[in-house]
């Protein structure tokens, strides 16, 4: 197994720190508003991370943390007269619920900054203790440029950096570069006791605390956006290193953005789609196999054509599957006889060692799934060679199938349900009278093509394919029929 490491920019063998076991950390929300698909992105990538290493054999603990104190979440408690533990605590519970939606197995521990005060004043004081850091005004600084690996994760030139995005400028610093470990408190705001005074957590070192108590220091993996990279991944292994002396993580990885044309979707550029929005739109399972048909460092553009192209997807499995039927009793000596037979037995016998490889190279769901996808369509062919199959070669293949969607579904969340009742959901989610009209347009249809009006039969599949469907005739005579 490979894994894309941000620092070396290369694939690496992963070896993890103790045989069969696994820790990642990977950084949760700042809980001040609703949560868009760019964090369903990294949420559902990360699941599937998680899910596969565990497929394999590993015992992985994995810890995603919740940022309840911040700026933001303070200035939203201003605004709306409330206090800060009760704006985050609405905002985790909503994150909590689209998760669920989205079929995201929970983490092993979820902690909160609030809960870990303790621990981040400890590891500033050894900061300090060891001179890294100082105090000012009640704040403490990390100074940046004694720590001489400053710049190793994000590739930057320490000479050239410039105050930004989330590095505070304040004149009480030594340094524009050096970031608050711990901010004084102010009027109005959340404040603990620490010995430098009433004051708050600044914002890297809750994930190095929260990470050092729940993994121990090394660990293995630690995720997260691409934005995430600098400052804050980049100023926690300054403060993680040089509160310990050692190295702070193996393996660094970061997920690519949800792009709107050519912007990446972000609360700052008002461009956001909430994920319970797109779930009542498309539905949670389109949503996850949009994100996991890209490779999870890719940018990802959220386009209605490619929302609905992942739904048709979903509809193109659940299909094959309602068309296999249940697994029946077969001979285990199974004899391929044609040449397509000898396809679809290579294909299935091959396609889980196709997934595996996939998966073992930097995590590929896009090529995995694609190799799913590819053994679907042989599978079709197959059936609509002889529509009335029902050997014992058939009988083995059914069984196969439903023995590879269940280890599909364990790594993918995904081709779990049964395919009557993802039938009867999808006709519900896109409305009753809607489906009523199609189902009556294909009947119309067929009855043009039994009369052989075929200029009429014409017309209506093209006034179908307008409306967003697309019809399959097979050779049993049934008409079938999926949204494009």
């Amino acid at each position: 197994m490979k894994i894309y490491n941000t620092p070396t920019r290369k694939k690496e063998e992963f070896s993890p720190i103790k045989a069969g076991k696994v820790g990642i950390y990977t950084c949760g929300i700042t809980a001040y508003d609703s949560c868009h698909l760019g964090h369903a992105r990294s949420a559902i990538n990360f699941d599937v991370i998680v899910r596969y290493l565990r497929f394999k054999g590993f015992d992985v603990r994995y810890v995603r943390n919740f940022t309840d104190i911040d700026d933001k979440i303070i200035n939203r408690a201003l605004k709306e007269r409330r206090s800060t533990e009760e704006i985050a605590e609405q905002y985790i519970e909503e994150y909590r619920r689209d998760m669920l939606a989205l079929g995201n197995i929970p983490p092993s521990v979820e902690p909160r900054a609030t809960e870990h005060i303790k621990e981040m004043i400890e590891l500033i004081e050894r900061l300090v203790e060891r001179g890294y850091a100082y105090e000012r005004r009640g704040s403490v600084f990390f100074s940046v440029r004694k720590f001489e690996r400053y710049g190793w994760l994000s590739g930057k030139d320490i000479d050239e950096l410039e105050a930004g995005a989330r590095v505070e400028v304040d004149e009480s610093k030594d340094d524009p570069l050096d970031f608050a470990l711990w901010k004084a408190g102010k009027e109005g705001e959340p404040m603990w006791d620490s010995p430098w005074g009433k004051g708050r957590p600044g914002w890297h070192i809750e994930c190095s605390a929260m990470s050092t108590k729940y993994l121990g220091q090394p660990f293995d993996i630690h995720g997260g956006g691409k934005d995430l990279v600098f400052p804050h991944h980049e100023n926690e292994i300054a403060q993680s290193e040089a509160a310990f002396g050692t190295k702070f993580v193996n393996y660094w990885m970061h997920n690519g953005f949800v792009n709107i044309g050519a912007e990446k979707m972000s609360k700052s550029l008002g461009n956001i789609t909430k994920i319970s929005t797109a779930i009542s739109k498309y539905g949670a399972d389109a949503i996850r196999c949009f994100v996991l048909s890209s490779h999870y460092r890719s940018p990802l553009d959220y386009t209605e054509k490619n929302m609905l192209d992942a739904r048709s997807a979903l509809d193109r499995f659940y299909s094959v599957i309602k068309r296999v039927g249940a697994p029946s009793p077969f001979d285990k000596q199974v004899s391929p006889l044609s040449e397509l037979e000898k396809e679809v037995f290579t294909k299935l016998s091959e396609v889980e060692k196709d997934v595996a490889r996939h998966m073992d190279d930097d995590f590929n769901t896009a090529a995995a799934i694609g190799a799913i996808f590819e053994a679907v369509r042989i599978i079709n062919k197959y059936i609509d060679s002889d529509p009335q199959r029902d050997g014992n070669f058939f009988k083995w293949f059914s069984y196969r199938l439903h023995l590879l969607r269940k280890s599909w579904g364990d790594i993918f969340g995904l081709f779990g349900e049964d395919p009557e009742v993802y039938f009867d959901r999808m006709k519900l989610e896109r409305g009753e009278n809607e489906i009523t009209e199609i189902e009556r347009l294909v009947a119309e249809r067929n009855l043009a093509r039994s009369r052989k009006d075929y200029k009429t039969a014409d017309e209506i599949r093209d006034k179908l394919l307008r409306m967003g469907v697309v019809l399959k005739d097979r050779k049993d005579g049934v008409t079938e029929w999926h949204f494009k």
